[in-house]
């Protein structure tokens, strides 16, 4: 069963974190504060880990200016700022295994194989530095609902050198994170971005908006850094949870940071309400990995391709099945549910499923 979300305030003092009562996916801070707390920083290096200036554009990116438009855009659009019939849940879950490794990136190093550090790919199998809207459209995929073929990456981890790959279907949240659930709309195909820094400081890692539990592993949680003793229990594994920015400017794609073009949501003053700034006014599923690492005891040499624990992100490409996404946004986040993969809720089968037992439209 998925777990509530939570949220954080933007009165956060490193360390505390607070559960909203409404359960509402997104992670916001004031209204009056969002410019500066939402806009992304400029990707400061830590010790041990550089990154080289990418050195050409994707192909989706015509004119080669970092920016790639949306082949609809949504214009004249308000943050939605209703309230909604109050329920505890809007989400369904979409389970992807992975499918390889490699030192590419289509988001940050389109064209250029081998220039990244090593990532892990689920979900689509085609994924690698050459990948575009098309290819991925038209690749396989590692995720249930065939319809997803969605590429999804974070860098990949090391138990010395032992290269620890996620086993079997990964969990990955498609949320509300705004209090007016009822106005999220599905992801544009070729939609991508970066959730995180693999710059970031260790600060900064745990001051991100999209920080919910950090490093767990068995009791411990919030963790920053990788818990020095992990339980050696059979079933216990090194876990992290990770939200993404859910409101989007209605225009790109991308963006040459390949973060501005989407934002977290804001409070709305004077309440407790969560909603898109007006920068970026459309508000798309708020996407939260739950990563699982089949390692436990001493991690005293875990670390990620990218550098320390606080080093992680990950990326987004979106190549969904139009019809199929928008069937699950609409009956389980629209629909106020609490869903698996196929749609289907067990708390409420009277509502039925949005997929049929092959995780395809009926």
């Amino acid at each position: 069963m998925a777990r509530r979300s939570r949220t954080i305030s933007g009165a956060l003092i490193a360390g505390a974190l607070i559960v909203s009562s409404l359960g509402i996916g997104g992670i916001a801070v004031s209204a009056d504060n969002a410019s500066q707390s939402r806009t992304p920083k400029a990707m400061a290096a830590h010790a041990g880990h550089t990154m080289a200036a990418s050195t050409r554009a994707s192909a989706d990116d015509a004119d080669a200016d970092g920016f790639i438009p949306a082949k609809s855009p949504v214009a004249g659009v308000k943050p939605a700022a209703e309230a909604p019939p109050h329920r505890y849940f809007h989400e369904f879950q979409a389970h992807c295994s992975v499918s390889h490794t490699a030192p590419d990136d289509p988001v940050v190093y389109p064209g250029q194989p081998g220039k990244s550090h090593d990532h892990t790919f689920m979900g689509n199998t085609t994924t690698n530095a050459h990948s575009t809207t098309g290819s991925l459209d038209a690749g396989a995929t590692k995720c249930l609902a065939p319809g997803d073929r969605s590429a999804y990456w974070m860098p990949t981890l090391y138990n010395g050198d032992k290269e620890i790959r996620p086993v079997g279907d990964q969990t990955i949240y498609y949320k509300a994170g705004v209090t007016d659930y009822t106005s999220v709309r599905p992801f544009p195909k070729g939609l991508r971005f970066v959730v995180g820094s693999p710059m970031q400081t260790a600060q900064e890692f745990r001051d991100h908006p999209g920080f919910v539990e950090g490093w767990e592993c068995g009791t411990s949680y919030f963790n920053v850094a990788f818990p020095k003793d992990c339980p050696t229990t059979p079933d216990t594994q090194l876990n992290i949870r990770f939200q993404a920015p859910s409101c989007w400017d209605g225009k790109s794609l991308d963006a040459p940071d390949h973060q501005s073009h989407m934002a977290y949501p804001v409070v709305k003053n004077g309440t407790n309400d969560n909603i898109c700034p007006t920068s970026h006014p459309v508000a798309l599923p708020m996407i939260e990995f739950k990563m699982a690492f089949p390692v436990n005891g001493d991690l005293s040499k875990a670390r990620l391709a990218s550098g320390a624990s606080h080093s992680f992100h990950y990326d987004f490409f979106s190549a969904w099945d139009d019809a199929t996404q928008k069937a699950l946004v609409d009956h389980c986040i629209v629909g106020g549910l609490q869903c698996d993969p196929r749609g289907y809720d067990q708390t409420h089968p009277e509502a039925g499923a949005a997929l049929d037992e092959n995780y395809e439209l009926p």
